[in-house]
């Protein structure tokens, strides 16, 4: 037999999963009783690697930082600063370059550390496969499996690389991760239809699935990046990284300022040299035309108003890779959610149980063993009722399941259904210890697909022996002896805990004599005493149910896209209030074979209104998220699974879990939860929230003195008359405001109210009419106080540093009056509160220290070419600047009257 078969061998011939396990294991070369030998191994991982995915190679350091450079404003920044030195303006240009190297230094760190923090998570954890070498079972590097190699899993491992199962004994995989189904998957070594799907090959175990009971052997089929997670890597690879919200406008923003300040300063050079003014000189009143309408402060406000947004978050459990992260979640309009493990606690919950006699509920979810059986509002006992104490029995001793506790948490070691049925017995006071000592096992029929039940039989300590089943509602019925109307009560009772989307499960036992040793199918074929039905569910967060709502409040819409079946998504759906209560599963949800039959087009129009997408393919699931892209969305998407990945890439944030998460989710997530608390969902949309709002008062603060800057010059040039500040001033302006003023406005709180309006429109600018005007406005108030404060001083016989003086003091306190305007673009300062940012009159006193050194400190009357001022100079300062605040809280209380007159968008500020 060959040694080595191409990775193609399976598309030449049948597919693995429809040939005998005798047969792949002939085709690849093996021996399933001795495994490869140590040759094979060697020559198989050199034809086929090592069974690893290819992980994207993470950008050099390097090249990280000179990323940071790649932004319009930037750019502008950077051209200025070598004019400025080319022009042997030494002072000017190191403070520019200064300025762009502190703001990349700052955002190289923050990334650097991320995708650190990330690859230190998917370095946290080794994996390791058992397997069949030379005939000798050994323990080794997953990632030294190759094809061929005989593999033998048991209950907790998790599946090494795509395998054939050869052999199986009892077992159960979790394909969660893979498929999004919450229900483990029976497996068999019966060969399968050639055409079904991935979730319905049962001969077959695949990567990064967990095996949740029994034990099987299988051949490895694939490895690395040919096994199914392989493909989804490479969809991931291909899903398109799109911009932030915020990253889009800023850009818009940029080059709409860029061909502003280029056309300014053409205009500028050009009137000079009419006016027959020098080259150079107008070429040097070009770029401090430039310089000071540039915002230069505003990329290290970004990037700090962004870092302050990524601690609060981490202070959160969540991790932030790419700083506009936390702000493209503020801006989100849908949030597409995986269920199992982020809506729900991916822990099956028994929640109701039947009997013949009454229904009782079952309260506490997931593994915690915590709740009572309840009915009408009172606790019940099941030693207190004798079918009650013997349904808990049943479901606990036919069962192979343990509850274990580990590191403080209640887990499951085995099926999450079999786990469900020991946990609801400890709430009954039917604890399994006591009753595995009084009952101990002697045989058991584990479950198989063909017949539908578990039974196990146990000793009584009396004349007897007691077999428990529990199985399907059909098999368990069609066994038990009950009347007509005994049936229909039971189908009635079934029927109507799947229709809610609850899993049900029927309960049996049946009395056998003392010498009866071991067990057959024939033994129950008859007989049976029925005993009731236990119901579960994948239960919901509490906290996501909260979220949810939270999310519906502010105006963002959640849907809920799934591998499960479309009852029990539906069904979860309404628990989580996802849809409301009284819809209509065929109105608000829909499944993957329609929506493989749709086309783009009709996709897109169908996302507008439903909810809940069950039994979804990876591929299905990209298909939703570009839908509603398509459609002008801001799309959030949060998983933890491997089928999750290529949408949490393409979704403009992708949000990852940290403890279930798989490390190709991380990987391909902008922010990963280290809790997998879906709470800190809503926390990020607010937390967006207020970095955006932040973010734009400091735009707003900003621009102004730019404009104003900019006008002075262009005017002064017009004019033919010296410039009322210079170009060294005009950078000690914006270099000191932007670093102590405007960056204080980072640390601004939470406005009142701000997750009470809706997600501002995906397409909306930055900058709304309404604040454009007052920027226009502010901006001249500016241009026309200093140049009236600066002639009146020449007028007086001041001299003209004095006079400009006056005029770079008016800018400053016009700012520092202004930025408490700011603090609010809609409420008043009073309403905000006048202390609850402490930074920002820290910043305030040390602005004022500094002016008060530009204007009486002899060097810096020196370098910034200023000089003393009297106290009526300063009257003239503090008066234009306190104008300024009291038009800008007119304009606010003006624009508030007309707003509570007629509804407007919360977004016109």
């Amino acid at each position: 037999m060959p040694d080595i078969l191409p990775n193609d061998t399976a598309e030449k011939t049948d597919p693995f999963h429809h040939q005998e396990g005798s047969a792949v294991c002939r085709q690849l070369g093996v021996d399933p009783k001795l495994g490869l030998t140590g040759q094979a191994v060697t020559e198989r991982q050199h034809t086929y690697g090592l069974n690893a995915l290819t992980r994207k190679r993470n950008t050099p350091p390097v090249v990280l930082f000179l990323m940071q450079f790649n932004q319009p404003l930037v750019v502008i920044l950077i051209v200025a600063a070598t004019v400025t030195a080319v022009l042997k303006e030494l002072v000017d240009s190191l403070v520019i370059f200064g300025v762009v190297f502190v703001n990349a230094v700052i955002g190289f760190v923050q990334e650097y550390r991320a995708r650190n923090a990330i690859d230190a998570l998917a370095r946290a954890v080794t994996k390791e496969a058992t397997v069949l070498r030379d005939g000798i079972r050994r323990r080794i590097d997953a990632r030294d499996l190759t094809v061929g190699d005989i593999v033998l899993l048991q209950s907790g491992d998790q599946v090494p690389a795509d395998l054939r199962l050869i052999a199986v004994r009892d077992c159960s995989i979790d394909e969660s991760a893979l498929t999004g189904e919450s229900v483990a998957v029976e497996k068999t070594s019966t060969a399968a239809a050639p055409d079904a799907v991935l979730a319905e090959r049962t001969c077959m175990a695949y990567a990064s699935t967990y095996v949740t009971y029994g034990t099987a052997t299988g051949t490895v089929t694939a490895v690395g990046d040919a096994t199914e997670i392989g493909k989804i890597n490479a969809m991931i690879s291909n899903a398109v990284s799109l911009e932030t919200p915020l990253t889009r406008l800023l850009g818009r923003l940029s080059m709409l300022m860029l061909y502003v300040i280029l056309g300014l300063a053409a205009v500028t050079f050009a009137v000079g040299i009419y006016r027959g003014s020098s080259v150079i000189e107008m070429f040097m009143a070009s770029v401090a035309l430039a310089v000071g309408a540039i915002p230069e402060g505003l990329p290290a406000a970004l990037t700090i108003t962004l870092a302050i947004g990524v601690s609060t978050m981490a202070r959160r459990h969540a991790i932030i890779r790419k700083l506009p992260a936390v702000e493209t979640l503020g801006s989100t309009t849908v949030i597409c959610s995986d269920k199992t493990g982020t809506l729900t606690q991916n822990q099956m919950t028994v929640v109701s149980v039947w009997t013949d006699a009454a229904r009782y509920e079952v309260t506490g979810v997931g593994y915690t063993p915590e709740g009572a059986v309840m009915k009408d509002a009172a606790v019940i006992r099941a030693a207190d009722i004798p079918v009650l104490e013997r349904i808990f029995a049943a479901g606990t001793l036919c069962n192979d399941s343990r509850l274990v506790q580990k590191d403080g948490r209640w887990i499951i070691e085995g099926d999450p259904t079999e786990g469900a049925l020991i946990v609801a017995a400890e709430k009954a006071g039917v604890h399994r210890p006591e009753y595995e000592r009084r009952h101990a096992r002697i045989d058991a029929i584990p479950f198989e697909s063909q017949y539908q039940y578990m039974a196990t039989l146990h000793e009584t300590g009396g004349t007897d022996r007691i077999c428990c089943v529990k199985g399907s509602v059909e098999s368990i019925l069609a066994r038990a002896e009950l009347t007509d109307a005994g049936r229909e009560a039971i189908h009635t009772a079934a029927a109507s805990y799947a229709s809610g989307g609850l899993r049900v499960l029927a309960l049996a036992e049946k009395r056998m004599p003392p010498s009866h040793g071991r067990l057959a199918h024939q033994d129950i074929e008859s007989g049976l005493t029925f005993l009731g039905l236990q119901a579960m569910i994948d239960p919901p967060r509490p906290e996501a149910v909260a979220a949810v709502a939270d999310c519906r409040r502010a105006g963002i819409s959640v849907k809920m896209i799934t591998g499960d079946h479309e009852l029990t998504a539906f069904a979860i759906a309404q628990k989580i209030g996802i849809v409301v209560a009284d819809a209509a599963p065929k109105d608000t949800a829909l499944n993957g074979k329609k929506i493989a039959a749709m086309s783009d087009g009709e996709l897109t129009d169908v996302v507008k209104t439903v909810s809940v997408f069950a039994r979804v393919s990876p591929e299905d699931k990209l298909r939703l998220v570009r839908a509603l892209q398509h459609n002008g969305n801001v799309v959030a998407m949060t998983g933890d699974g491997v089928n999750d990945a290529p949408s949490l890439k393409q979704a403009d944030i992708g949000v990852a879990m940290g403890i279930t998460g798989t490390d190709v989710a991380k990987e391909s997530a902008d922010m990963v939860l280290t809790d997998d608390n879906f709470a800190t969902i809503k926390a990020a949309v607010e937390e967006g929230r207020g970095v955006y709002d932040n973010l734009v008062k400091f735009i707003t603060w900003t621009l102004p003195t730019n404009f104003g800057e900019g006008l002075v010059i262009l005017i002064a040039v017009i004019m033919g008359i010296a410039l009322p500040i210079l170009p060294v001033q005009i950078l000690w302006i914006n270099m000191t405001t932007a670093i102590l003023l405007g960056l204080m406005l980072a640390f601004e709180p939470k406005e009142p109210g701000i997750m009470e309006r809706p997600p501002r429109a995906p397409g909306e600018p930055i900058l709304t009419k309404p604040l454009i005007a007052r920027i226009i406005t502010v901006g001249s108030l500016l241009c026309a106080s200093s140049f009236i404060a600066y002639e009146i001083a020449l007028s007086r016989g001041e001299p003209e540093a004095a006079a400009r003086t006056i005029a770079v003091n008016i800018f400053v306190f016009g700012e520092i009056f202004y930025l408490f305007n700011c603090r609010s673009l809609r409420l008043s300062v009073f309403s905000v509160g006048m202390f609850s940012n402490p930074p920002l009159w820290l910043g305030v006193l040390l602005m004022l220290l500094l002016q008060i050194a530009f204007t009486y400190v002899p060097f810096m009357n020196t370098a910034f070419h200023s000089a003393p001022i009297s106290l009526i100079d300063w009257g003239m300062v503090i008066g234009a600047s306190s104008l300024i605040m009291v038009i800008v809280a007119a304009e606010k209380f003006i624009r508030n009257r007309l707003r509570k007159r007629r509804p407007v968008s919360p977004h016109v500020r």
